[in-house]
């Protein structure tokens, strides 16, 4: 059996994540479930690591419960994981003290894995543990008519419905966004709309971008150029991007591609073109249609 490396593991549900769509920790709106802060059995917040892997597997799932157990601590407490549920992996980091060769004492850093499952994978648990879904809330927020007039411009379809995700479909060639009144601030639709509306520069109709990047490691190099542009078009634009919660999101696209710090610059100069190419398509398509 191979040996479990938590780096692997981590930077593949990463990628995975963003095959399926924006990451539970860069939802800007409200409604949906997962993204609740993990928690172990007795309600103690996980840490480091393991809050974004129980993240990605609440995402995933569906999970919409915030506590983890392992299959002991929910039979302890009455709850029976149901027939055919899958575990997900949270690490452990630690030291042992160790005597060394020349008697001394060493502190010897060991990594132990092992298996949780979400309170929605199992049966019989206190009703406390259980978090229905919530449904999205109109915060009232309301649109800017400048910026919808430029991002409906670029001429990407951008189909708007209830359903808590945003994301762009290359297949389709189509943008999905919740309502703008469910996101906290209209900075942050735009911000989002931004970001997807970078992704849809790729598609081998503009810039072609997919093709040049066929691996696995091409998820997360997309990923950075549709945020780096994202902060260009919201600086020009004046939506004011969130820059801090930005390099929190790219560090872990770095992460996902093995540190490489050289795919910044390269996903910076793919970015800069496709915020290049929006701006004339949109700025194409407004002197169009006042002629």
């Amino acid at each position: 059996m191979a040996k479990f490396d938590p780096r692997i593991e981590i930077s593949n549900k990463i990628i995975a994540a963003l095959e399926a769509g924006t990451p539970p920790w860069r939802k800007p709106w409200t409604g949906g479930s997962g993204a609740a802060f993990p928690l172990r059995s007795t309600g103690e917040q996980y840490r480091g690591i393991n809050i974004l892997m129980l993240w990605l597997a609440a995402e995933e799932n569906g999970f919409s419960s915030a506590h983890w157990f392992t299959y002991r601590q929910a039979k302890e407490l009455g709850g029976q994981v149901r027939k055919g549920e899958k575990s997900n992996t949270v690490v452990k980091y630690g030291t042992v003290e160790r005597e060394n060769d020349q008697g001394e004492d060493k502190k010897i850093p060991y990594l132990r894995a092992y298996r949780v499952f979400n309170a929605d994978q199992i049966e019989g648990l206190p009703e406390q543990f259980y978090i229905a879904p919530t449904p999205p809330r109109d915060l009232g927020t309301v649109a800017d008519p400048a910026l919808d007039m430029f991002f409906a411009s670029f001429g990407v379809p951008i189909d708007t419905t209830d359903k808590p995700q945003a994301y762009y479909t290359p297949s389709t060639d189509r943008i999905h966004m919740p309502p703008i009144a469910t996101f906290f601030k209209a900075s942050e639709f735009y911000g989002t709309l931004a970001h997807e509306t970078a992704h849809a520069t790729g598609h081998k109709s503009r810039l072609d971008r997919f093709n040049k990047y066929q691996d696995r490691k091409a998820y997360a190099f997309e990923e950075l150029v549709a945020e780096i542009a994202a902060c260009i078009l919201g600086a020009e634009l004046g939506f004011k991007p969130d820059f801090q919660q930005s390099v929190a999101y790219i560090k872990n696209w770095l992460t996902a591609l093995n540190d490489d710090k050289t795919m910044i610059f390269k996903a910076a100069s793919e970015a800069q073109k496709a915020v290049d190419f929006t701006k004339a398509k949109a700025s194409e398509t407004i002197a169009e249609v006042a002629a």
